[in-house]
C-alpha cells in the first residue's frame, strides 16, 4: 500500500482559463492528527467543468485561474491521521464535496483531477462515504451527478408514508447524466413511465437502451408524442399530455414556457438545470392551473444512500453511460470530448494506479 512521505509530489490538473488547463506537480499535502489523503481512482467530467474550459471563468463553477479543479470522484484512502478512528487507509470511499474539503465554496474545485485529496478534519457520512462493494470503479465515479439528479427526482416525488405516491408519469428533458439519472430515480421511487427528451440522437440512444421512452426534440413533436405515450389530460388551454412532473436537466428557455401553456392541472416543474436569466411567469395562469415550480440544487446525504443502492441494484447498465476514458496527461482532450454532445455522455478521468 502506497504511503506518503514529506517531499513527495503528486500530479494535479491546473485551470489556467478559456480552453487551457495543465498537469503540473504540486506538493503532496501532509496529512495532520484528523485529516484523511485519499488518492483518486477515476473522475467524471461534469458540465459545469465543460463550461468553465470552453467558455472561461465564471461561466462553471467558480474554478479559480491557476487552481485546482474537479469534484466527480472516487477515491481510496491511503493516509489518516493518527486520531481518525473512522476509516482505514485501503477504504474506498466518495469524497461529499460541499465537505470534503471542509469549506462549502470549495465545492466545484475539490481536486477531483488530481491525483491526491486531503481531507481535513474527516467525519464519516458527511465529508467521506464508504462505497458500496457492489458499485464498480468507473460507475462509482458517477455518485456526484447522480446525486443532484435523485435530488431533482425526489423533489419531483409526492410523499406518500415512509416512501412516495406511485404510478404517476414524468418527463424529463436533458438526456445527460443528471437527465438520465434523474429517470432512473424517478422510476426507483415509483413513477409510472418515464420519457427523456434532447436534441442529441447519441445520448438519446443510450437512454433507450436503459428502458427509457425517447423524445428527439429535432424530428419529434413533442406534445402529440407524450400524448401518444402518456394518455390524455386537461390543462387549462385544452386538452395536453397526462404528465405529472416535468424536470428541466437542459435548461433551455422553452421548458418552462411550454410547461406553463401545456401542463396539465395540477402538475409540477422541477429546475435542475443552471438557469441564470430571470423569468417572466404568469402568475394568475399558474394559479388556476394548480401548477408548482420546484427548484432543486445539490443533494443531500439520503440522495448519497438512495444513489448506492440504485446503482448497486443492478437493474439498469449504468456504466454504459461512461462512452470516452482519458488518462490525467490527456485531461484537455477529455474536456473537449465531454463537450460534444452528440458523441460523447459521459467522460472520465483515469488516474494513477
Amino acid at each position: 500500500m502506497y504511503q506518503t512521505t514529506k517531499g513527495e509530489f503528486m500530479k494535479a490538473g491546473i485551470y489556467l482559463g478559456k480552453e487551457k488547463v495543465k498537469i503540473q506537480e504540486l506538493p503532496l499535502p501532509e496529512v495532520g492528527d484528523y485529516d484523511v489523503l485519499i488518492q483518486n481512482i477515476y473522475s467524471s467530467i461534469c458540465g459545469t467543468d465543460v463550461a468553465v474550459f470552453m467558455h472561461g471563468p465564471n461561466t462553471g463553477h467558480k474554478v479559480n485561474v491557476g487552481g485546482e479543479f474537479g469534484h466527480e470522484t472516487i477515491s481510496r484512502i491511503v493516509k489518516v491521521g493518527k486520531e481518525v478512528k473512522d476509516f482505514k487507509v485501503g477504504d474506498r470511499v466518495y469524497p461529499y464535496p460541499l465537505y470534503a474539503k471542509d469549506d462549502t465554496s470549495r465545492a466545484g474545485t475539490l481536486g477531483g483531477f488530481s491525483e491526491y485529496i486531503l481531507v481535513p478534519n474527516a467525519k464519516k457520512n458527511h465529508s467521506l462515504y464508504q462505497v458500496e462493494k457492489r458499485i464498480s470503479d468507473k460507475l462509482a465515479s458517477l455518485i456526484e451527478p447522480f446525486t443532484v439528479g435523485c435530488r431533482g427526482a425526489r423533489r419531483g416525488m409526492i410523499p406518500s408514508g415512509q416512501g412516495y405516491f406511485k404510478g404517476q408519469n414524468a418527463v424529463v428533458f436533458g438526456s445527460g447524466t443528471i437527465g438520465i439519472a434523474a429517470a432512473v430515480a424517478f422510476k426507483y421511487f415509483g413513477m409510472e413511465k418515464v420519457m427523456i427528451c434532447d436534441y442529441s440522437a447519441y445520448r438519446l440512444e443510450i437512454a433507450k437502451k436503459l428502458g427509457f421512452e425517447t423524445c428527439n426534440l429535432q424530428v419529434d413533436d413533442f406534445i402529440n408524442h407524450a400524448k401518444d405515450y402518456f394518455g390524455m389530460a386537461y390543462s387549462l388551454n385544452g386538452p395536453t399530455a397526462n404528465i405529472d412532473c416535468w424536470l428541466d436537466a437542459a435548461g433551455a428557455k422553452s421548458i418552462l414556457d411550454d410547461f406553463l401553456k401545456l401542463g396539465k392541472i395540477e402538475s409540477r416543474f422541477v429546475s435542475v438545470a443552471v438557469n441564470k436569466e430571470p423569468r417572466s411567469i404568469d402568475l394568475l395562469h399558474m394559479t388556476y392551473a394548480q401548477q408548482s415550480i420546484i427548484g432543486s440544487g445539490g443533494y443531500m446525504k439520503e440522495d448519497v444512500d438512495d444513489v448506492q443502492e440504485i446503482m448497486a441494484c443492478g437493474k439498469w447498465n449504468l456504466e454504459s453511460m461512461i462512452t470516452h476514458e482519458f488518462p490525467l496527461e490527456q485531461l484537455d482532450q477529455a474536456l473537449y470530448k465531454a463537450s460534444d454532445v452528440n458523441n460523447s455522455l459521459n467522460v472520465i478521468i483515469k488516474m494513477k494506479k
